[in-house]
């Protein structure tokens, strides 16, 4: 599993911790710092699947556990079985910058806090000090963003999609979808009865609106942000059908 064993410098003012993270390299300079601080660093890298037996096994005072993908359904439920076995043992989550769901999430989970991978190691420490003590150890803007996502939940940041699809009318989305599904002007004429020209002026106010220079770069857009997803599927009609 590759677990790497630390001892202690400051004796009993130091923190009983654990690391925990699939990154070996962030794992380890993270124990040693903390080590030079005066803590006493139980584990320092071990795989995310096996974190909960580890923590559970050694019950320390805090766990730092480190994930990447914060806002991925059953991210935490390591967190939600190491707080049901040891209630006692802090979890501190260790990420990239959260949407505000993902913070959410670790604290539904039973987590005492959320630290950024890029916090400075004087931050880490408060954090672990705020978490032992039993208080909630998260910065006040990202506490904030999960508050007002809590309360507004359609202000979502991934609402992409929603926020493009209200830029155009109904017929620059079936345009954009007919271009996503790789119609160039003459299908996207017949198949919605307009003359070519009035189907590339179509095409040209979409990428326009949604800011990009190509067919393939709004329909990329599309895809990522969902867009596609909420414009649901147009009637594609043989050439003659709609050509009249």
């Amino acid at each position: 599993m590759g677990i790497h064993w630390g001892t202690g410098g400051l004796g009993s003012m130091g923190v009983r911790l654990m690391v925990v993270d699939d990154h070996r390299l962030l794992a380890e300079a993270l124990a040693s710092a903390l080590k030079l601080r005066g803590h006493r660093v139980l584990a320092a890298a071990a795989p995310a699947a096996g974190a909960a037996e580890l923590v559970i096994s050694r019950a320390p005072e805090v766990c730092l556990l480190g994930t990447a993908t914060p806002a991925e359904p059953g991210m935490f439920d390591p967190v939600v079985r190491i707080k049901r076995e040891r209630p006692q043992v802090a979890v501190l989550v260790l990420g990239p910058v959260p949407s505000p769901r993902g913070i959410a999430a670790a604290f539904a989970a039973g987590a005492s806090g959320y630290v950024r991978h890029d916090e400075r190691i004087e931050g880490v420490e408060r954090a672990i000090m705020k978490a032992r003590a039993g208080e909630a150890a998260v910065a006040p803007q990202l506490l904030q963003g999960a508050f007002s996502e809590l309360l507004n939940p359609v202000a979502q940041p991934d609402d992409e999609g929603q926020r493009l699809l209200q830029m155009l009318t109904p017929r620059e989305v079936e345009v954009l979808v007919r271009v996503a599904d790789g119609e160039d002007t003459r299908l996207i004429a017949a198949g919605m009865g307009i003359a070519p020209s009035t189907a590339r002026t179509h095409v040209q106010r979409v990428l326009m609106k949604l800011g990009v220079g190509s067919r393939l770069e709004a329909a990329a857009l599309a895809a990522r942000t969902g867009l596609l997803d909420r414009a649901g599927p147009v009637p594609h009609l043989p050439p003659e059908a709609g050509a009249g």
